[in-house]
């Protein structure tokens, strides 16, 4: 009895760990990949048969982009828009979510439905319309075009997600603030968001990550290399004769290290913040 209970267990696991580690090996592949690809010289990522490890490393690419300074630029605009959508659209939702988990109002449901409803559509289907808007008001290839677009599509799904976690916190905490004498602003401001750390950055990261990848809308609403984010600026290392695959590499590396760190920073918040989000809405 004592084998086979023991065999109960091990057998699981055992496959557990065998499928984590083909996943890992599927998600991790192409990764590792692109690393040593961006270390690789444009000749040499040719050679056949293709090799993973590349016979002489070389910076080449990391110093091609560092010394120019358009290639610096799109990451300068693409730190600017993400950085200054997140904040936006976390303070923005922080509010919206605070009205639609703790008070009853009028139109609650229907809003509710239409930023539902707003992540149906396909974003290719907008594109049109809203570069009529943006060239119309004037503020073709700008920064306030991009944020406020990339706002529209970021703000729906960071107000679901603080408004799900704001749902897990007990109304009892304004109600003891009221009753000390405090305002609903400082329930929300001293209670509410000192507790809600968790939501708040599992919001910021999933925020900051639709904005720093976003590509169709920066390559519409931006013509000057001036205002190319990152990921207009890897498609433009694709010429008509010949792709600097070294430099897409190593230019995608660049652009995912940003990333990962703040993942790995925010890991344990975010972690947190899109179960307890997740759990009640």
């Amino acid at each position: 009895m004592a084998k086979r209970s023991l065999s109960r267990t091990i057998v699981p696991t055992l496959l557990t760990y065998l499928g984590l580690a083909v996943g890992l090996a599927f998600a991790g592949f192409p990764i590792l990949w692109t690393f040593f690809t961006s270390l690789k010289s444009n000749t040499e990522i040719f050679a056949l048969p293709p090799r993973l490890l590349p016979d002489h490393f070389t910076s080449v690419a990391y110093l091609a982009i560092f010394n120019d300074p358009t290639k610096v630029r799109f990451f300068i605009n693409s730190y600017l828009v993400a950085g200054v959508v997140t904040v936006l659209t976390v303070l923005i939702a922080i509010l919206t979510a605070y009205a639609f988990s703790r008070y009853k109002f009028r139109l609650k449901k229907t809003l509710n439905v239409f930023i539902i409803s707003t992540q149906t559509v396909p974003p290719i289907t907008l594109l049109i319309p809203y570069f009529g808007m943006v060239v119309a008001f004037g503020i073709f290839n700008t920064y306030f075009a991009l944020i406020l677009t990339y706002m529209v599509f970021t703000l729906p799904y960071a107000i679901l997600l603080m408004t799900g976690y704001l749902n897990t916190l007990p109304k009892e905490l304004d109600e003891a603030v009221l009753v000390d004498g405090g305002s609903s602003w400082t329930a929300l401001w001293r209670v509410i968001i000192p507790l809600s750390v968790p939501g708040i950055v599992a919001t910021a990261v999933y925020t900051f990550l639709l904005a720093w990848n976003e590509f169709l809308f920066a390559l519409t609403l931006t013509k000057s290399m001036d205002m190319r984010t990152v990921p207009i600026g890897i498609e433009l290392l694709m010429g008509q004769h010949a792709f600097e695959w070294n430099e897409m590499m190593a230019m995608s590396v660049l652009g995912s290290l940003p990333l990962l760190v703040l993942y790995l920073i925010a890991q344990r918040y975010f972690l947190a913040g899109m179960a307890a989000g997740s759990v009640k809405s």
